[in-house]
């Protein structure tokens, strides 16, 4: 029975033991929620607010960071490579500072572009001063072969247009006439050298004289046939070749009026051809006398052929008017730089006018600005800039214009060219 008892008794200390660890557990479990609820508090309290100035900071740094963005993109638009490896922005301020604002060619861009540059004078003209001319060769620079005596063509070694060089074969001639003269000249020579080695008390005066003017005769027929003097030279000691000559370029030129046919014998003095230094040609007008009174000899002109101008200069009027066109006849020069021009072509010659006042300008030379305004595109040192201008009057491809200076640079071709660079590149063509 007492083992009974304490079995029990042991049974309850366990059951006692069992509940007891039961609730410490319970209690732990609850004081350890509670604990945690209390820390996740507290973290709320103090983690959130650092959260959220994190977060803040966050979102301040980012918007700076696309600002910085935008403005890097800005700064990198405007500093971008003009597409020439330079610096826009540098070349802009450099060019604000040193007025470095102009188009700068290399001669061989000038030349593709066609660029031709006129030179304003102090004088003023007007639209309404013009005059119809025609463009003649300048008989100053123009040489016409015509031999005094027969002659026959036995070679040609030319052709009719041809650009030639002082001293180049033209014609190889002769003849029977050719032949005498030559022959005639040897004689004399021969003789002058024999008489003027004599004595003064050996040949008397007359005779000597006789001699030496027979000698220059028979030269000045050779230089009449036109060999120079290097040829009548070389014929004294070389009679074997009298019978033919080479004809020889007396000027640089080209060759016009060429009338020599192979085997044709020329009758003296017929021209056999003509040559014309085309670098200067003349200006022919016919002006009415109204016109006649306000010229004067050394004044200048603008000579209009087709699209281009150039700057002439009077050289010449006849004073005296056409039975006719009641018309006085004027001549003009002028530099014709490449041999562009030729003469026979007709022009249009516009003369001074202090009245009206003003520049002639071609259309050519003129462009349309950013704002609309007028401008031509003037050299300097620095290269060609756009300058505003007034047109006063247009008509026949030709504008009176206003706003420039005498003595200025301006682009009377090619100005086109000029205005397209300046509004696509900034003026900056050096890639162009």
């Amino acid at each position: 029975m007492k083992t009974n008892n304490m079995i029990t008794v042991e049974k309850m200390n366990n059951s006692l033991n069992k509940s007891a660890r039961k609730g410490v557990f319970g209690l732990n479990a609850i004081t350890r929620a509670m604990s945690f609820g209390l820390i996740m508090a507290l973290s709320s309290a103090f983690i959130m607010p650092l959260m959220a100035n994190a977060s803040d900071g966050h979102a301040h740094d980012q918007e700076h960071a696309e600002e910085t963005s935008v403005n890097k993109d800005v700064s990198t638009d405007v500093k971008a490579d003009d597409g020439h490896g330079h610096d826009a922005v540098g070349e802009a301020e450099t060019e604000e500072e040193h007025g470095l604002d102009a188009l700068k060619l290399t001669v061989e861009q000038r030349e593709l572009a066609g660029i031709e540059v006129l030179t304003l004078t102090e004088q003023s003209f007007s639209l309404e001063a013009v005059a119809t001319a025609t463009l003649v060769v300048d008989r100053d620079r123009t040489v016409t072969i015509a031999p005094q005596v027969d002659v026959s063509v036995q070679k040609r070694n030319v052709v009719p247009g041809q650009e030639v060089k002082q001293g180049d074969v033209l014609l190889t001639l002769g003849g029977v006439a050719v032949a005498q003269a030559q022959a005639d000249y040897i004689n004399a020579e021969a003789e002058w050298s024999r008489v003027k080695r004599m004595s003064k008390s050996a040949v008397s005066a007359s005779r000597r004289l006789q001699a030496q003017v027979d000698a220059e005769l028979k030269r000045a027929t050779l230089e009449a046939m036109k060999m120079t003097p290097g040829q009548i030279k070389a014929l004294a000691s070389s009679p074997e070749t009298i019978g033919s000559y080479q004809l020889l370029a007396p000027i640089n030129g080209r060759v016009q009026q060429d009338l020599a046919m192979l085997g044709q014998v020329i009758p003296a003095g017929t021209v056999l051809m003509q040559l014309t230094d085309e670098s200067h040609l003349w200006v022919q007008a016919e002006l009415t006398p109204a016109q006649a009174e306000k010229v004067s000899i050394g004044t200048k002109a603008i000579v209009k052929v087709g699209d281009k101008s150039l700057e002439a200069k009077i050289i010449g009027r006849s004073h005296e008017l056409d039975s006719v066109t009641r018309t006085e006849q004027i001549l003009v020069s002028f530099e014709n730089s490449g041999h562009v021009l030729h003469a026979g072509q007709f022009a249009e010659l516009y003369l001074p006018d202090a009245l009206q006042g003003g520049v002639i300008l071609p259309d050519a030379a003129l462009t349309r600005g950013g704002d609309g305004d007028w401008q031509v595109f003037i050299e300097d040192e620095d290269g060609f800039e756009a300058q505003e201008v007034e047109v006063v009057e247009r008509q026949r491809g030709m504008n009176l214009v206003r706003g420039l200076a005498p003595g200025t640079k301006v682009v009377v071709s090619g100005a086109f060219f000029l205005s397209s660079e300046q509004a696509k590149s900034g003026f900056d063509i050096h890639a162009h």
